[in-house]
């Protein structure tokens, strides 16, 4: 893979995308009966294709359409471009919305998320001294393997924390003086509980930065400065999907966004009510066509996440000439609550939520009431802040705090300590209960 150092200008990263792209498509074209089979229900001609400017032609594609194929001809459907004798790594997406989608790797496709991860580090600045620390078991969630090999490729020492206790994975990480930390948002809330408990003071640790992905949160402005104050390390927050590969970082020295790696894909943001591309500035659905997978390529694929890209005029200086999406993943298009009249996602309520310090961890609860959504918050508040009574008001302060924001009452109600669950991958903080009655 071309290393980001090289690509100096939009016409280089243009020019490489454009070769790239023209290789996926001969590929699917020929031999994946996935992509032969859409394009001509679609009345689609590949042989008539003729660059980066005839992208918008190709039909979009959706997770439903591979979840369908996948059950269809199972284990794996049909996106394959290859015998199966040629891929050699299995993956599958965490489930937390569905049924998994499995993922099939060539060795070579593998090498090349190898090789992404390579730029991604580069963008955030390691160096050769640090040293990584997974805290999590690994199984076939896709996530911190490429993440885990890509580093340990560059020759970093990568310690893996799986099977441990939390209290285990902060000693061994600990005593193996780790720089960099990588895990969700949540985990990285949940060591920060853990170590209180066990009296270990992070923030006087070796840890300097703290990798977070799988979830929103690592630009969500309270959730990330409750993870910079308990490590006492810097937060970058991560992109990248089980189907489509490590795809964004936030760049050293530019908090609060994402670098989208457009040396491996390239990048839509359209309207998600008229399919139209979004208008520059404006915030729509990340729309992903992907160029290092051929054994199992995606092809303008809807993510569901909202993004807005930062305008030219607007950016600030970068380490590369790349797509830099303002605020990172904003949240989930199908995530939108509608409470009163107010559209309302669930990132933008924790980013309310975790305001407040005495939160330890928190649920989001949505009831149905005659067909009208209403909102129930669980809050589960710290122990420490319990012994110091300083949560007789919590629940009323949030609420407040919410209907300030949006002018709806939620119902928002404080459980005991330990009362709700804790997450080391994706957490799963919105539920849905259904109640009859007027």
């Amino acid at each position: 893979m071309t290393p980001t150092a090289a690509l100096t200008s939009r016409q280089e990263i243009e020019r490489l995308q454009a070769t790239r792209l023209q290789a996926v498509l001969d590929a699917a074209g020929q031999t994946n009966l996935f992509w032969r089979a859409k394009y001509a229900a679609a009345g689609v001609d590949l042989t008539k294709f003729s660059g980066l400017g005839d992208l918008s032609r190709l039909p979009f594609c959706t997770k439903a359409e591979i979840l369908a194929d996948q059950l269809a001809h199972p284990p794996y459907g049909t996106n394959l471009t290859w015998p199966i004798e040629r891929y050699s790594r299995l993956h599958q997406t965490s489930g937390t919305t569905g049924t998994p989608v499995r993922w099939l790797d060539t060795p070579e496709s593998w090498q090349a998320l190898l090789k992404s991860w390579s730029e991604l580090y580069a963008l955030m600045g390691v160096t050769r001294q640090d040293r990584f620390f997974f805290p999590f078991s690994f199984g076939p969630f896709l996530g911190f393997w490429a993440a885990f090999e890509g580093a340990n490729r560059l020759g970093h020492l990568c310690i893996p924390g799986g099977g441990l206790s939390s209290t285990a994975r902060l000693t061994l990480m600990l005593e193996n003086q780790a720089t960099i930390v990588c895990c969700t948002p949540t985990y990285a809330l949940r060591l920060i509980e853990v170590a209180a408990e066990q009296q270990i003071d992070l923030s006087g640790s070796a840890v300097r930065a703290v990798l977070v992905a799988g979830e929103p949160g690592g630009n969500i402005p309270a959730v990330r400065q409750r993870i910079e104050t308990g490590w006492g390390a810097s937060v970058f927050d991560h992109w990248g999907m089980t189907e489509l590969g490590p795809l964004a970082i936030e760049a050293a020295g530019d908090p609060g966004s994402l670098y989208l790696l457009e040396s491996a894909c390239i990048a839509e943001i359209i309207d998600p009510q008229t399919d139209s591309a979004a208008r520059p500035g404006d915030e729509g659905e990340l729309v992903i066509t992907n160029l290092c997978r051929s054994g199992s390529p995606l092809i303008r694929y809807r993510t569901g996440d909202r993004v807005r890209a930062t305008p030219p005029g607007e950016r600030p200086e970068a380490k590369a000439p790349y797509l830099r999406l303002d605020g990172g993943i904003i949240g989930r298009v199908d995530d939108m609550l509608t409470i009163r009249g107010n559209n309302v996602y669930p990132s933008a309520l924790e980013a309310v939520i975790r305001q407040f310090d005495a939160v330890a961890e928190f649920r989001i609860v949505v009831c149905h009431v005659r067909s009208m959504q209403h909102l129930r918050i669980e809050v589960e508040p710290a122990s420490a802040a319990v012994a110091a009574g300083q949560t007789a008001d919590l629940a009323r302060q949030i609420a407040e705090a919410i209907k300030d924001r949006w002018n709806f009452n939620a119902d928002v109600v404080l459980v005991e300590v330990g009362g709700l669950p804790r997450f080391e991958l994706k957490a799963r903080r919105l539920v849905t209960e259904n109640v009859s009655g007027t």
